[in-house]
């Protein structure tokens, strides 16, 4: 049987170029570093599920800690906050889980950063025995959807009017996997 604790266990990477990568589960350490990163005038905001920046921050924050069903990772760059990335619909004993709730400073995309992390997760989660991972992703972000395409994904389909945003937006989510032998290490 898998265990979360595998799971959320740190991650460390130093093969990263733009530096030093570490995954640690959240805390209410890290509130004043993802604080400072979720800028307001983030364009991304207008196709995430949820605000983070502003006055929304405590609340999201306070819900990430709180959220028995998501356990958040924040991602670190020689030991700076610069995003966050969660295990999300963990079914442990079906060995299936979901990567979401990836939010990256807007001065590390593109640089490689966000493919590295899914890669460490990646061999974290398929090394521990589980053998199906979903992402799930806004029909409007094209960028994550090649991302996850990079990775090795395979498009499901879509799920039409699946939620609402915090914009009112009703969102079409479209559904990815990778399973365990589908998995190429780097």
């Amino acid at each position: 049987m898998v265990e979360l604790a595998q799971l959320m266990a740190p991650l460390e990477d130093s093969m990263w170029d733009g530096g030093n990568i570490t995954l640690e589960p959240i805390m209410e350490a890290h509130r004043q570093g993802l604080r400072a990163i979720c800028d307001p005038a983030d364009p991304v905001w207008a196709i995430f599920p949820a605000n983070w920046s502003g006055e929304n921050f405590d609340r999201s924050f306070d819900e990430m800690l709180a959220n028995e069903d998501r356990h958040c990772f924040t991602i670190l760059v020689n030991g700076t906050e610069v995003g966050t990335t969660s295990l999300i619909n963990l079914k442990l004993a079906q060995q299936a889980l979901e990567i979401g709730g990836t939010y990256l400073a807007i001065s590390t995309r593109g640089t490689g950063l966000n493919s590295r992390v899914k890669r460490l997760l990646l061999d974290r989660i398929f090394g521990c025995g589980i053998r199906r991972v979903e992402f799930r992703v806004d029909e409007r972000n094209a960028r994550s959807q090649a991302a996850v395409l990079k990775l090795g994904c395979t498009k499901e389909g879509v799920l039409r009017a699946e939620r609402v945003t915090w914009t009112g937006h009703v969102r079409n989510t479209v559904i990815f996997s990778i399973l365990a032998h589908e998995w190429k290490q780097p």
